[in-house]
């Protein structure tokens, strides 16, 4: 089981893509030029594009608490310093460090942590580096996918062909790269947070799976 502060975090992690979506629903939903043809066109349109931006910056904003709220929830959760709070601002990169911190009041049943203290020092960063890399190419590997079935989605929601829609993407290339390159690292935060329950997952299974029977 994870601590109750390790599962507060995960859903703080769930809830980011949430109100990050929000905001660009926001923004295609508030149409300033809906004004038109009313009294005071011109006020209102100003209005309806403050409303606009002001909601989508305040998605972000929330966006934004929620990953600083994950990032203090792992620190308590293993009772380390919040000196370590500067590493929210490194993103991914400071989530794995944060991930990789010892945890100094582990649960009895906390395979993931006795594993970690069973490492010598060596081990352990071979160990992390491993993760790094392999976390890494998950989080690739996740976003195609979803990338996939978006487009799926989008091809069966408007009726135009997956051919059309990929070439609406690339005709942006460039924003569609940022956001895919912040959906991995969004996945990576998300995968080490995952990482303990995964092992605990499997190392349950493994101890409980009978062994062979001596022929």
């Amino acid at each position: 089981m994870m601590k109750k502060q390790s599962l507060a975090a995960l859903i703080a992690l769930l809830l980011i893509p949430l109100f990050t979506v929000l905001g660009g629903v926001f923004l295609s939903l508030i149409n300033p030029e809906s004004a038109a043809g009313h009294p005071n066109y011109v006020r209102n349109f100003h209005l309806l594009t403050r409303l606009r931006i002001t909601l989508f910056l305040a998605s972000l904003a929330i966006a934004v608490l929620l990953w600083i709220v994950a990032c203090f929830l792992v620190i308590r959760s293993k009772k380390q310093s919040y000196l370590w709070m500067p590493l929210t601002l490194l993103g991914p990169f400071g989530f794995a460090v944060l991930s990789a911190l010892n945890d100094r009041a582990p649960a009895e049943n906390d395979r993931y942590s006795r594993f970690l203290r069973n490492l010598n020092a060596f081990v352990r960063v071979a160990y992390e580096l491993f993760s790094f890399g392999l976390i890494w190419v998950l989080a690739f590997q996740a976003m195609l996918i979803k990338r996939v079935l978006m487009i799926g989605f989008s091809a069966l929601a408007s009726g135009v062909s997956t051919n059309q829609i990929m070439n609406i993407q690339n005709a942006s290339s460039g924003m569609w790269a940022f956001g895919e390159g912040m959906e991995v690292m969004y996945f990576v935060a998300l995968l080490y947070m995952l990482r303990p329950l995964a092992f605990s997952i499997v190392g349950k299974r493994s101890a409980t799976r009978p062994s062979p029977k001596p022929s």
